[in-house]
């Protein structure tokens, strides 16, 4: 007996999601270490996101919605960032 079960998650796209949100959270720590953890989580978060981006586009779009909300959180730390945000609050 063989059953075929079509995989509709993108664990790409969630791992980017996972990573945004944890990058957005950590951004706001002083002196510097929110910079380092916040801004690097992010710019994994963005390498995953643009690799889950294509696998969804390449399955006629399933799985895009995590990357839509990753490529927000990570929108939000890189403008956290560029006020400030990690280094002096």
């Amino acid at each position: 007996m063989s059953s075929s079960v079509e995989v509709r998650s993108n664990p790409a796209a969630w791992a980017a999601f996972w990573i945004a949100l944890a990058g957005l959270l950590l951004m706001p720590i002083p002196l510097f270490i929110g910079l380092i953890l916040g801004g690097g989580l992010s710019i994994v978060a963005a390498i995953l996101a643009v690799i889950a981006l294509f696998k969804g586009l390449a399955r006629s779009g399933k799985g895009i919605a995590p990357v839509v909300f990753a490529a927000i959180f990570i929108a939000l730390t890189w403008g956290g960032i560029s006020i400030g945000g990690g280094i002096v609050w």
